[in-house]
């Protein structure tokens, strides 16, 4: 069984998706519940998945964020910020990230899985990664089987998903283009790398548009998507539209 731990910070305005904000995309506070939107719904796909959720929560008023230290209020804020999509809001574990970086934090929580608790495999998950699906969580568990290594691969050369059954060398493993970056390190360890389905990942600009893109064109044909991500961007009319050769989002 795979264990997915689900990064996640308080959704506090101006600190979550701010290159949204800064491209005029939403407001602060509108990042502020989109990102607990999409935050919801990635734990509501793990949770319907055959994985177990290990909710890793960002220590936001950590002196050091090398060292591993509780912070009961960022606790508190992610629990009632994941409580509205969970049955029993305390049935996930919660632990805190550490780390200064995404790479750094992504490596000790997976290589602190892998090798401190023994568990099968570990994936990482986020919540700009909101087309997250419970049967691409768990195809990634099959393929799991077959490579050490699986990713999906996001929009802007990013992931939306990694798992592992053994650990790589992290150290600025997340830098751009990440999923070429990550599947470097796995081959430089001899592990045979696998991907998922590509998805929309609402890290920039353009990832945000192509998310919203396509989660309007599927509500059109009446096909699934992220529900709170979609009730968020159906209440601030949010549009995708054509913008010196790529898409922008605009309002309706």
């Amino acid at each position: 069984m795979t264990t997915v731990a689900l990064l996640v910070r308080p959704a506090e305005p101006g600190t979550v998706l701010e290159h949204l904000v800064d491209s005029g995309a939403v407001t602060a506070e509108e990042a502020a519940d989109l990102y607990a939107a999409m935050a919801r719904d990635v734990a509501v796909a793990v949770r319907a998945s055959g994985a177990d959720l290990l909710v890793n929560y960002r220590p936001v008023d950590a002196d050091d964020p090398t060292e591993p230290a509780e912070d009961e209020a960022s606790l508190e804020a992610v629990r009632s910020l994941l409580a509205p999509a969970l049955d029993d809001p305390d049935d996930p574990r919660y632990e805190v990230q550490v780390g200064s970086s995404l790479s750094a934090r992504v490596g000790n929580t997976v290589t602190h899985l892998l090798d401190r608790e023994g568990v099968q495999s570990a994936a990482v998950a986020r919540p700009a990664a909101a087309m997250l699906q419970r049967r691409i969580v768990d195809s990634a568990a099959m393929k799991l089987r077959g490579s050490e290594v699986v990713l999906g691969p996001a929009t802007d050369g990013r992931v939306s998903y990694a798992a592992f059954t053994e650990p790589v060398d992290f150290e600025d493993a997340f830098a751009q283009p990440a999923v070429e970056t990550l599947t470097d390190r796995g081959r430089d360890a001899g592990l045979d790398v696998d991907f998922l389905e590509m998805l929309p990942v609402a890290e920039t600009a353009g990832g945000f548009a192509a998310l919203v893109s396509q989660i309007r064109a599927r509500r059109r044909a009446d096909l699934w998507v992220p529900s709170r991500t979609a009730a968020v961007v159906a209440d601030l009319g949010l549009v995708a539209s054509a913008d010196d050769g790529g898409i922008t989002v605009g309002r309706d």
